[in-house]
């Protein structure tokens, strides 16, 4: 069984976004996709097969102070409009097709972080409602959005914990992976100082979160490094942009930039999908 893994990344997320539709234009389906925060928020458009769905949605609403503002942090806690961007965008302003996304037969994880334990937990996605609570969850990085509650537990961003979470799927039964990053080749993740802040901030409230926080960058360059291994013995193939993307982008013109190298850089990939998929 070959898998799809996603990375997260906010808006570098595009560059994921543009490689699944070009596996849409070529009729490329996995049986086990997995993913956190935008790398699976993105991924459920492509389950439901609507072809350049989320830079449609962020072209249109990026700059759009119900999509990401500081009025939305005073009035919802968050940075993101929750409900403006899991409610308002899918259900009426660019709608999701729910019935095509309901025919998908393979499986479709979205990881999340415990708020409670720390530890990595991974949700069926194809049981999400229809105000996508589990990928508010995926999504929901500190800072940015509160923990969001699903069956009485809070959660976090699945990234704080497992950027990549690649191992899952290899334990899932994964023989060969198609891993999708949002950082270009030589990336190497650092200690930042709003990390060690964060840590600080949740300690006091979810104390098991601390230690993610502070080992957020190790666990990223190792699992980078074991990533680059699958690669050079063939039980992987890497898609990763040409360059270093932003997180927060504004520009319109960009967006389509970033998404159209997804794009090219699957379709120079093809060849060798087809056959991991064979």
């Amino acid at each position: 069984m070959t898998g799809l893994v996603l990375e997260g990344g906010t808006l570098r997320g595009l560059f994921s976004a543009g490689a699944m539709d070009t596996f849409l234009e070529n009729g490329i389906e996995f049986p086990y996709i997995i993913g956190v925060s935008a790398g699976i928020a993105n991924a459920v458009s492509y389950v439901s097969k609507q072809f350049g769905r989320t830079l449609e949605y962020l072209q249109k609403y990026r700059n759009d102070p119900r999509y990401m503002s500081m009025r939305n942090l005073v009035k919802e806690g968050a940075y993101f409009g929750l409900d403006f961007a899991f409610d308002t965008i899918p259900n009426e302003l660019v709608p999701f097709d729910y019935d095509q996304f309901s025919q998908y037969s393979g499986t479709l994880l979205a990881g999340v972080t415990s708020a409670e334990t720390g530890k990595m937990v991974y949700l069926n996605e194809l049981t999400d409602t229809k105000t996508w609570e589990i990928l508010r969850a995926s999504c929901a990085l500190p800072g940015y959005f509160p923990a969001i509650k699903i069956d009485g537990k809070e959660y976090y961003d699945g990234g704080l914990r497992c950027p990549i979470p690649y191992a899952k799927a290899v334990r899932d039964g994964c023989e060969k992976l198609v891993i999708i990053l949002t950082n270009p080749e030589g990336y190497v993740r650092k200690l930042k100082l709003s990390y060690v802040a964060m840590a600080k901030l949740l300690k006091y409230r979810y104390p098991a979160l601390e230690e993610a926080f502070l080992t957020r960058y190790k666990v990223y360059n190792r699992q980078i490094e074991h990533i680059e291994h699958l690669e050079a013995i063939g039980k992987a193939i890497v898609l990763r942009p040409a360059y270093t993307l932003k997180s927060f982008e504004k520009d319109e013109d960009k967006m389509r930039e970033v998404w159209q190298m997804g794009r090219d850089i699957a379709r120079e990939k093809l060849p060798q999908i087809q056959e991991f998929l064979l």
